[in-house]
């Protein structure tokens, strides 16, 4: 039994290496969407929910995963992942049920009992009063059962190791792996806000307005899930349970030993092209140097959007095509260079873990690294 037990923690320990566990995230994401209907289902999606459950109970009986789950401070991010898998089965399944509705011509669920009216008071302030009592017991209970996290007075004596951020902040701290602080500590958080203020704007497709829907929705839904399970919970869940002293990764059964350092030769562009590709030097001006850098930012930001729709695979460049002449050229070219950005924290991501690529355009003379 307890051999069995080793081999299946030896066996999560590898699916949970960044790269394996990526690519899983990724993979779930567009197939929660694809086959929606298959795995909403009610029997198949609570049994999942149910194995998830039971293997989190098995990994409370490790020692290391034990003391990572229960700090006071992590209980609340585990418990935001369990009502995260709920909250997006709960949505998928209504916007399933109402694609179905709407091919059978039968009203949506948002639609029943519309012709029923109730007031604000005191229905509506009776429930929002009962929850706030409920949430205010809540906090009371939380707070005498669950000890604060509380610690010395900061000091540069004694840092912390691993030096976290909030949970909600969890998500740029990781970004800081894998571009330079001005990146992702301004401009990635800037984008992030100016893409979430420019939603209403860009995307005035009516469908799906005041009622859930796949079919209608789907690019939305998948860019959307894409942008919120793949580079949102996924970066919280990885710096919380996996990223250890020194912040490097651990397996979520792994000990924690602040000794481990693994060798990390982490390159730039310029570096991989001229001195392991070439077997030369770099040159001393940063234009010739860092040239093949510039010109593939260029191309990815500026060249790119044009060639989206003229994709030949999977009608992707008529999707694209269609998209650009509804939404029109400004709003279209906005939108792209937005997914886009969001798309260059993934690459970035691939690429750090396969080649050990820092930056694609280094140029410290003048404090620019991408």
């Amino acid at each position: 039994m307890e051999a069995a037990s080793d081999t299946l923690k030896m066996i999560i320990n590898k699916i949970c290496e960044p790269e394996p566990f990526f690519i899983l995230m990724v993979l779930w994401c567009f197939a929660s969407v694809i086959w929606a209907d298959k795995w909403v289902k009610p029997k198949i999606a609570f049994t999942m929910m149910g194995a998830f459950f039971l293997l989190y109970l098995f990994s409370l009986t490790d020692s290391n995963f034990y003391s990572i789950a229960t700090k006071g401070d992590n209980i609340p991010i585990i418990a935001m992942l369990f009502m995260s898998v709920y909250f997006t089965w709960l949505g998928f399944w209504r916007g399933v049920e109402n694609d179905k509705r709407k091919a059978e011509g039968r009203p949506m669920i948002e639609e029943e009992g519309k012709e029923v009216k109730v007031l604000v008071w005191p229905h509506l302030i009776y429930i929002e009063f009962i929850v706030g009592i409920f949430c205010t017991a809540l906090l009371v209970v939380w707070s005498i059962v669950i000890m604060a996290p509380l610690e010395e007075p900061a000091s540069s004596a004694a840092t912390p190791n691993p030096s976290k951020a909030p949970w909600y902040f969890l998500g740029l701290q990781e970004m800081l792996v894998y571009f330079d602080p001005w990146m992702a500590g301004v401009v990635a958080p800037s984008l992030i806000i100016v893409g979430l203020m420019a939603i209403p704007y860009l995307d005035k497709n009516p469908k799906g307005n005041g009622y859930y829907t796949i079919k209608e929705r789907w690019f939305a839904i998948s860019f959307f899930n894409f942008g919120y399970l793949v580079l949102w919970m996924a970066l919280i869940f990885l710096g919380t349970v996996m990223r250890g002293p020194n912040w490097n990764f651990f397996g979520p059964f792994d000990y924690w030993d602040v000794h481990k350092q693994p060798v990390l030769n982490n390159l730039n562009l310029s570096e991989l092209f001229f001195i392991k590709t070439l077997d030369m030097g770099l040159p001393e001006h940063w234009l010739k140097r860092e040239a093949l850098g510039i010109a593939l930012t260029v191309i990815y930001l500026f060249v790119l959007p044009v060639l989206f729709d003229k994709v030949p695979f999977f009608k992707i460049g008529e999707f694209f095509k269609k998209m650009r002449i509804e939404m029109g050229a400004v709003r279209y070219y906005t939108f792209i260079f937005l997914f886009l950005t969001m798309m260059s924290l993934p690459i970035k991501m691939v690429l750090r873990w396969t080649v050990n690529l820092k930056y694609v355009v280094a140029i410290p003379e003048y404090f620019f690294n991408i």
